[in-house]
C-alpha cells in the first residue's frame, strides 16, 4: 500500500500472486458456514456510475479517519510489548524477508521494513538473491528460515521473476511464520467459524482495526466490499463477517453494484479502479475504508500527478460518516500490522499466548 505493502508493483490492491491473478476478473459465490447470515456475490457487469450531485441537506464533511495516527498506536504498542518479551525471556521477535530480484522499488520497501523493525526492536533477517536465482534457491533460503527459532515470520517480497512459481514459494512458508496471512492453513481456518487463524493478511486486518478505532461499530451492519481479491477483498469480508456484519461482495459481474454498496453501513473499496466508488453510491453517514492507490494525471504536482483510492474522495467525503484519505488511510496500517503478527507468532512460539 504506497509506501508499505509487500508487493512492489501495485501496493494497496494488486499483489496478485499466481494464487489470485484473476481475483478482480472471476465468477464468485460464496455462503457462510452454518451461520444465519449469508456472503452473497451477484453475477453481471460491474459498472461505474458518475457522481449524481445530492441535496445540500444530505452533505456533510466526513470525520478523516488517521491512518498515520492509528498506525503509529499500533507500532508503539508493538514497541512496547517486544521490551517487555525482552525483559521477561531474554528473547525478542524476528522477521526474515526474502528478496529476489534487483528492483528498486522492492529494495525500498525491503528497507523501509528493515528500519520498522529496528525502531519496534524486532530482529531482521534478510537474504537477497539475484534475478536468476533458480525456485530450489528460493525455496532452500525459505526452508532455512522455517528451520531457525529466532525467526518468528517469513515475507517474501513480492512480485518475483516470472520464471518462479509465486504460489509455490509462499505455499513453502511455514503457517506458523506466514506473516502475511497467505497459507492455505490460515486463509482456511479465518473462513471457517470457530476456527482462529494464527495470522490474518495485514490490509485486511488494518482495515478492520481502522473502524474499531474510530469507534465504528460492526456487529449488526450491513457491509459491502468492492473487490474479490485473495490478498484484500475475500479476507477483509471474511473479517467483517467474524464481526457479525453482513456481508456483501461486489465485483467486476456483478450488475448493480450502485444499489448494493448504497445500502452499506461499512463500505471497503479495494477493486483496483482509480475512484470507482462515488459519493452518489454512498449511504448518508456510511464509513468507507478506501484501500487503493492509483496515479491520477495532475500538472499542477511537481511528478506529473497525484495519489487518488478507488473511492472518489471529494464527492465522497460530503456523504460519509467517515473515510480514510489517499495516501495516509490504510497505507501506513499495513506495515503496522506486519509488525504486530511479527510480535505476535514471537508470542506463540514462546508460550506467551
Amino acid at each position: 500500500l504506497g509506501d508499505s505493502h509487500h508487493r512492489a508493483s501495485r501496493p494497496d490492491t494488486t499483489a496478485s500472486t499466481k494464487m489470485n491473478a484473476a481475483a478482480v476478473a472471476t465468477t464468485f459465490a460464496w455462503s457462510t458456514f452454518a451461520a444465519p447470515l449469508r456472503l452473497r456475490v451477484t453475477r453481471g457487469a460491474l459498472r461505474t456510475a458518475p457522481a449524481r450531485a445530492l441535496p445540500r441537506s444530505a452533505r456533510a464533511e466526513a470525520k478523516l479517519i488517521d491512518g498515520k495516527a492509528i498506525a503509529a498506536d499500533v507500532r508503539e504498542e508493538v514497541r512496547v510489548g517486544v521490551a517487555q518479551m525482552k525483559e521477561k525471556i531474554g528473547k525478542v521477535p524476528g522477521l526474515a524477508v526474502v528478496l529476489v530480484g534487483e528492483r528498486k522499488d522492492s529494495q525500498t520497501y525491503v528497507n523501509a521494513k528493515k528500519k520498522a523493525c529496528a525502531e519496534a526492536g524486532i530482529d531482521s533477517f534478510g537474504t537477497d538473491l539475484p534475478g536468476d536465482a533458480t525456485e530450489e534457491e528460493v525455496l532452500k533460503v525459505v526452508a532455512d528460515y522455517n528451520a531457525d527459532p529466532n525467526v518468528h515470520g517469513i515475507l517474501v517480497q513480492l512480485p518475483m521473476p516470472d520464471h518462479i512459481d509465486e504460489e509455490r514459494v509462499l505455499g513453502a512458508i511455514s503457517y506458523e511464520k506466514d506473516v502475511d496471512g497467505f497459507h492455505p492453513l490460515n486463509t482456511g481456518r479465518l473462513a471457517q467459524r470457530g476456527r482462529e487463524p494464527l495470522f490474518v493478511p495485514c490490509t485486511p486486518r488494518g482495515c478492520i482495526e481502522l473502524l474499531e478505532r474510530s469507534g465504528i461499530d460492526i456487529a449488526g451492519k450491513e457491509a459491502v466490499v468492492v473487490g474479490r481479491s485473495n490478498v484484500v477483498g475475500i479476507p477483509a469480508a471474511m473479517l467483517l463477517q467474524r464481526r457479525d456484519a453482513t456481508v456483501t461482495i461486489v465485483h467486476s459481474r456483478t450488475p448493480n453494484s450502485e444499489e448494493i454498496v448504497r445500502r452499506a453501513d461499512i463500505v471497503i473499496a479495494a477493486c483496483g479502479r482509480m475512484e470507482m466508488v462515488k459519493g452518489s453510491w454512498l449511504k448518508p453517514g456510511a464509513a468507507v475504508i478506501d484501500v487503493g492507490i492509483n496515479a491520477k494525471d495532475d500538472s499542477s504536482k511537481k511528478l506529473g500527478y497525484r495519489l487518488v483510492g478507488d473511492a472518489d474522495f471529494e464527492s465522497c467525503k460530503e456523504v460519509a460518516g467517515a473515510i480514510t484519505p489517499v495516501p495516509g488511510g490504510v497505507g501506513p496500517m499495513t506495515i503496522a500490522i506486519l509488525l504486530k503478527n511479527t510480535m505476535e507468532g514471537a508470542m506463540r512460539a514462546y508460550g506467551m499466548m
